[in-house]
């Protein structure tokens, strides 16, 4: 039996935790063609939080690099690059494609390139596969061989890390599924949970989050009911949850690289094979205009307060897509500034946890501290709470605002009786 080598292709929130964890137990190299990435990770510093300096350290079998050539002695080879949607909500193949195309130029007999990105049910083997053949020359599942598990990483989210959660494994024939399993179990302390196919492992993570997606999307359209009818949401969720069987779902802006995505490659494959879907795009329907919803409610407190919304000043608290995490990615808070602005109001945006420069290039957005800041505002939307905003309190985020301010809270954390609107 070879003796493993493995290549984890993309270092991102996904990539790097799994790099570490097989770094503790196998020669692991981790690709990225982003070079400052790799300097900061062999500087031993990971600015998605999601792996600390004392981690990396500790696989001592991992190492680095932005050249191809490094791992092609690699018999194992492992795809976590994103999939994200284009303008069109369509998927964005190009990343696993490009990941496609640099493994085919290396890989040899026998080896195993297993995929971890989210994709439709079949995208495996109608995209990429294809794509390992032409540029390697071998034919699947004679020369070479693939597996799919998918991730399963929830940013920022230090009780659930990669072991903890348990991993769905498949692979191209049963033999290669079980080597794909046993790899798996040796570092996934929670254990595996092997499947008969490919699709069927791909089919069970894009199901995950559309589920998710569509709860949220019933939650934020009872939220637009019970506003018209003068009830509060949050109130309503509490007392229907002393049911056992009642689910904890609130509404909120539904954003990032999972949840707000993932549901459009499902649909995707269902409209090609001549379904149209119903609930999961009306859910995504729903979900997508929260923005606006927020605004407009916004609008409606700040004219009862006798507050002109033209140059109006509008402070937004939060901007990255969850709290306590600094991903930016598909954050829906930009919905919040992007509308604000175009009813002529002046909006600042803080967030303790978001990076200033990725602010900048991926929003033109640029942050400000509030640490200096005083009796400034018309309207705080507190849009993602980060512990930090929590921990400040009410009162001295009040202070923010001129003294009759209003306090919108997104997702309604602090006592409805101590804010002037929450969804």
């Amino acid at each position: 039996m070879r003796t493993l080598k493995i290549g984890i292709i993309g270092l991102g929130y996904v990539g790097l935790p799994l790099a570490v964890e097989f770094g503790k137990k196998y020669e692991t190299i981790g690709f990225d063609i982003n070079e400052n990435r790799i300097l900061e990770l062999n500087n031993g510093t990971d600015h998605t939080l999601e792996v600390d300096t004392e981690e990396i350290h500790l696989a001592k079998k991992l190492s680095f690099t932005t050249n191809l050539e490094n791992i092609r002695e690699c018999n194992i080879f492992i795809v976590t690059v994103p999939t994200p949607i284009d303008e069109y909500k369509n998927p964005d193949f190009t990343l696993l494609k490009n990941a496609s195309t640099m493994i085919g130029s290396i890989i040899d007999k026998d080896d195993i390139v297993i995929y971890e990105s989210t994709v439709y049910p079949g995208a495996t083997e109608e995209i990429c596969v294809p794509i390992l053949e032409v540029n390697s020359g071998l034919e699947y599942n004679v020369d070479f061989y693939c597996g799919y598990s998918p991730e399963r990483i929830n940013p920022g989210d230090k009780n659930h890390k990669v072991i903890d959660i348990v991993k769905v494994t498949s692979g191209s024939n049963s033999k290669i599924a079980d080597k794909v399993d046993k790899l798996y179990q040796s570092i996934i302390t929670a254990g595996t949970h092997k499947v008969s196919s490919i699709k069927v492992a791909e089919a069970a993570k894009v199901i995950e989050n559309t589920q998710r997606d569509v709860n949220i999307a019933l939650i934020n359209e009872l939220s637009i009911i019970f506003d018209k009818l003068n009830i509060n949401t949050n109130e309503v969720l509490e007392a229907a949850g002393t049911k056992w069987n009642f689910l904890p779902f609130r509404p909120g802006l539904v954003g990032g690289h999972c949840i707000g995505v993932d549901p459009y490659y499902l649909t995707h494959k269902a409209l090609e094979v001549g379904y149209s879907p119903e609930i999961i795009l009306a859910g995504r329907r729903i979900n997508d205009n929260m923005g606006y919803i927020v605004v407009n409610k916004v609008v409606e407190l700040l004219t009862q307060n006798g507050i002109k919304v033209l140059d109006s000043k509008i402070l937004i608290m939060g901007l990255t897509f969850k709290e306590n995490c600094p991903d930016l990615r598909n954050t829906r808070v930009i919905d919040l500034v992007t509308r604000f602005n175009q009813l002529g109001c002046e909006v600042d945006v803080c967030d303790t946890w978001a990076n200033i420069d990725d602010s900048k290039s991926i929003y033109n957005i640029d942050l400000i501290n509030t640490d200096s800041l005083g009796d400034l505002y018309d309207c705080i939307v507190i849009a993602v709470p980060h512990k930090e905003y929590i921990n400040m309190g009410i009162q001295n985020i009040r202070k923010l605002g001129k003294e009759n301010c209003v306090i919108f809270d997104v997702k309604g954390v602090f006592p409805f009786n101590q804010i002037d609107g929450s969804l």
